[in-house]
């Protein structure tokens, strides 16, 4: 794993809202996670639209620093540098996302962090779109954290593994992680090739974001905007250009710094063409 220099870590910690580098505490460590949270949303728009990343450190460093984001393998990627160049002691696994509907899986198409310190294990994950807001504890209980309720418990699929457990209504039904520490991501970038390029792709023709702020988690999908509190999913239909945009920057921190004013014309009226057929489909 790469290590920043101080000014990197300096302009990373900028984007997500945090101004002096610190000791590597527990409460730093939990001030860190929250805030990437706050800021950097989980999303496949880069894919979407036809300008993939490569999940290197060194780029996915760049994604954060120019003020854009990614999916797991970016976010997490990218998270792992900074507390590594901080000082945490840290370590990168294989993982699995379950799908609703689907059975469990650790197939590296998942890329998972811990932490160490103070004796303790935790659990890091800025790369799952709507779940952990803060740390876990790698301890196998139940954790209330409103508007979620988590389990951590032992992974079916590998020894000493865990298995992270989302809400029941939450976008999907949790992840397993390996245990075994990683020198590199070579092991991932098979997937990623897959995931942002073919046609098979779940991601290819997907507009999706995901975020989790301290008391709720949405996603928006297409022009659907669907938000998880305390009271339930509300689920909204976007029809406007303009809210549909402001959605996007306000409430995922997403202004589509990448791309060119007729790029983001398009992409609306490629989002909003997919819509209308769906709802056809559903009708």
């Amino acid at each position: 794993m790469i290590k920043l220099n101080e000014q990197e870590m300096k302009s990373y910690l900028n984007q997500i809202g945090i101004t002096d580098i610190e000791a590597p505490t527990k409460a730093y460590l939990f001030e860190l996670h929250k805030a990437h949270m706050r800021t950097k949303s989980w999303q496949t728009i880069d894919i979407f639209g036809g300008k993939p990343a490569a999940i290197d450190f060194e780029q996915s460093i760049a994604l954060m620093l120019q003020g854009r984001s990614g999916y797991c393998f970016h976010l997490n990627g990218a998270f792992s540098t900074l507390l590594h160049s901080l000082g945490f002691d840290v370590s990168l696994h294989r993982g699995g996302v379950q799908p609703i509907g689907t059975e469990p899986r650790i197939n590296s198409f998942h890329l998972g962090v811990s932490v160490r310190i103070e004796e303790e294990t935790w659990i890091i994950d800025v790369g799952l779109g709507d779940m952990l807001y803060e740390p876990l504890p790698l301890l196998f209980a139940t954790y209330e954290r409103t508007p979620d309720t988590y389990k951590v418990e032992p992974s079916s699929l590998a020894k000493n593994g865990w298995r992270l457990v989302h809400d029941p209504e939450a976008f999907f039904v949790g992840a397993d992680y390996d245990p075994t520490a990683l020198q590199d991501i070579e092991c991932f970038k098979e997937n990623h090739h897959f995931y942002s390029t073919s046609k098979e792709s779940p991601w290819h023709d997907v507009f999706l974001i995901r975020s989790r702020h301290e008391w709720e988690g949405q996603e928006l999908r297409g022009c659907v905007w669907k938000r998880r509190t305390k009271n339930g999913i509300s689920s909204t239909e976007i029809n406007q250009k303009a809210l549909w945009f402001e959605v996007m920057a306000e409430q995922f921190g997403e202004k589509l710094v990448h791309y060119s004013k007729l790029e983001r014309e398009q992409m609306w009226k490629r989002v909003r063409e997919q819509h209308e057929a769906w709802k056809l489909i559903k009708s």
